[in-house]
């Protein structure tokens, strides 16, 4: 697996990582064996980069994550997130609470990296402060810009959905990475100049969410669209897109994870992966070559702007 640099992290990753959020059960109904397996493989595979969350299954994604790293870490660069703080409620049920207080950073980075049983990580990203800007600004960016000076970290970063808390965060905060999930696939680019500002300010883009919940794996009736079912039009394009893909002989997945790769201002496409398949075939779909005409067939049939295709994409 090809790797690149971080920004300017000084780290360096592989240019796909793994996102752990469909090793959990809860919601994904994952079971420990697969997981643990499918975070092994991936490992095995030349996967460097794993980003995962206190979020992601209440805590279980990131004990899982630990449990089948334990014994070959070495190259391996961890990003989990903060503001979404696990607590413990009257009955023992875990629930997650948004903090994004100067205080609760280190609680909960404390409490991430006893989950996963190391004594640190790499990039901790500032997880989905959409309506707490202003408290993300003054509590969990300063923590983290704290922690980074003190050398317990190496990178900070904000994790989030919303192009527009991304533009936000970008001007107010020094960060080092910007993940940003759904905002530049095949079906959505709006993040485009949000990649651009990060190219310039020496920022590394990360590109998560690349199947778009899963409609770009696989177009089906029962498919999802950013965490919910697919609506009839957005299916319906997934389609068109897939059909332009098979005319020339390539998987719609291969083409949906192989479009943000070709951005110049890419670094890693963050992929969400359940079973050790699909660490196989997405490791498969980086290394087919597409044709160029694909791209600009695309962009004639009115289903990529041709500014998504003007950078990279042939």
């Amino acid at each position: 697996m090809e790797e690149v640099a971080l920004g300017r992290t000084g780290l360096r990753v592989s240019r796909v990582g793994l996102g752990t959020a469909p090793l959990a059960s809860i919601f994904w109904g994952n079971d420990e064996p697969t997981a643990t397996d499918t975070a092994r493989r991936a490992l095995h595979a030349g996967l460097t980069f794993f980003d995962t969350a206190p979020f992601y299954g209440l805590g279980e994604c990131e004990r899982r994550l630990g449990a089948a790293l334990r014994g070959g870490r070495d190259g391996v660069v961890i990003a989990t997130k903060v503001g979404r703080t696990l607590q413990t409620g009257s009955g023992g049920e875990v629930e997650a609470r948004f903090d994004f207080s100067y205080d609760a950073v280190r609680r909960s980075l404390d409490g991430s990296l006893g989950r996963l049983g190391i004594d640190r990580v790499n990039v901790v990203h500032i997880h989905d402060p959409d309506d707490h800007i202003d408290e993300a600004v003054a509590g969990a960016h300063r923590a983290l810009v704290d922690l980074r000076d003190q050398g317990v970290i190496d990178a900070v970063s904000l994790g989030t959905n919303s192009v527009q808390t991304a533009a936000t965060i970008l001007e107010r905060c020094d960060l080092d990475c910007l993940l940003v999930a759904g905002r530049f696939t095949l079906l959505d680019q709006s993040a485009a100049p949000l990649i651009d500002r990060c190219a310039e300010r020496g920022i590394a883009y990360l590109a998560a969410g690349v199947f778009n919940s899963g409609v770009l794996a696989g177009p089906y009736d029962e498919a999802w669209y950013d965490y919910a079912p697919v609506a009839r039009p957005v299916l319906d394009r997934a389609r068109r897109i897939e059909q332009v893909c098979q005319r020339h002989g390539v998987a719609l997945r291969t083409a949906a994870l192989s479009f943000p790769l070709a951005h110049p201002g890419v670094s890693v496409a963050v992929v969400g992966m359940a079973a050790p398949h699909e660490v196989d075939e997405n490791i498969e779909a980086t290394r087919t070559k597409l044709p160029d005409d694909l791209w600009s067939e695309l962009a004639g049939a009115g289903l990529l702007p041709p500014v998504a295709t003007a950078e990279g994409h042939g």
